[in-house]
């Protein structure tokens, strides 16, 4: 199977005291790259996290955000701290007769007093194992949308090396005769210019060294080998991206020698076709992991 770096998926977790977001996305980057943006609360599940990720991932720059947002609380938990409230009330009546020009406590007051309602805290610690349980189904989603997008461009992939056959197929047997007709033409004018006095034996060379240079078979074997190196590496999946790009490198200079040893016509526009090819396809590969 074969990844882009290309992701994303959400989950949330609801808890009585709240709800839990976990977040993942990633886009390409030459290295696996982290950016972790978590709650304070959550901040000693950053390197649980980083192992998590590390563990499935070998390339990208991964985002991942986890924040909690605390919800309201349910009108069956609204509970006065009796004993709290009592001693509130034993102080304020104390003060009042002390100092009767004091302004006695209000209902808000009150109600805002810290632990007025018990002990409402969260113990972030707890819900550590089940933020983690939730990290694994997210990156489970994740690696799924990256398998996704990664097949996605494994066809564009393997359909462009398929066309890059094609047009390899189709100029491959016009060359021989081409170079052929091309190199009696060059005879004939190396003859016309030096007439009588030219050498015969130093013409063949010269048209010998001419057709040498001209011939671009070496060039399509290689081309055609680089085209199985590559299917063959789409084939085995994993992380290729690196690979494939090293094999556009060596496709595109093959292309380019192609082109600089055309002699005719049919194989200069070939080789701009194939460097055209090649280089959709290494545009996508760069999102390959």
């Amino acid at each position: 199977m074969i990844f882009s770096m290309t992701g994303y998926a959400v989950k949330t977790l609801d808890f009585e005291s709240g709800t839990l977001q976990l977040e993942f996305k990633s886009v390409n980057s030459r290295y696996l790259d982290f950016h972790f943006r978590i709650a304070e609360d959550f901040r000693s599940l950053e390197i649980p996290l980083r192992e998590l990720l590390s563990s499935r991932l070998s390339r990208g720059k991964i985002e991942c955000r986890l924040g909690f947002n605390s919800g309201a609380a349910k009108a069956d938990q609204l509970q006065l701290n009796q004993d709290l409230f009592t001693t509130l009330k034993a102080l304020n009546d104390n003060v009042i007769s002390q100092m009767p020009e004091a302004k006695a406590l209000s209902v808000s007051d009150i109600l805002r007093w810290p632990g007025m309602f018990g002990d409402q805290s969260i113990d972030f610690a707890a819900i550590g194992p089940q933020v983690m349980a939730l990290a694994r189904e997210v990156l489970e989603e994740f690696s799924e949308s990256r398998a996704r997008e990664g097949k996605k461009l494994a066809e564009m992939i393997v359909d462009r090396t398929n066309s890059i056959r094609e047009i390899v197929r189709q100029v491959a047997p016009r060359i021989p005769e081409a170079q052929a007709l091309f190199t009696d033409k060059l005879r004939q004018r190396l003859q016309d210019a030096l007439g009588n006095s030219g050498n015969e034996d130093r013409i063949l060379q010269e048209v010998a060294v001419f057709a040498t240079r001209i011939d671009v078979a070496e060039e399509l074997t290689r081309l055609n080998a680089h085209l199985d190196e590559v299917e063959r590496v789409i084939k085995k999946g994993g992380a290729c991206g690196k690979r494939l790009d090293f094999l556009m490198q060596e496709l595109n200079r093959e292309a380019n020698t192609l082109g600089s040893k055309s002699a005719i016509t049919e194989v200069s526009q070939a080789a701009m076709d194939l460097k055209l090819l090649i280089e959709q396809m290494r545009e996508q590969i760069q999102n390959l992991e």
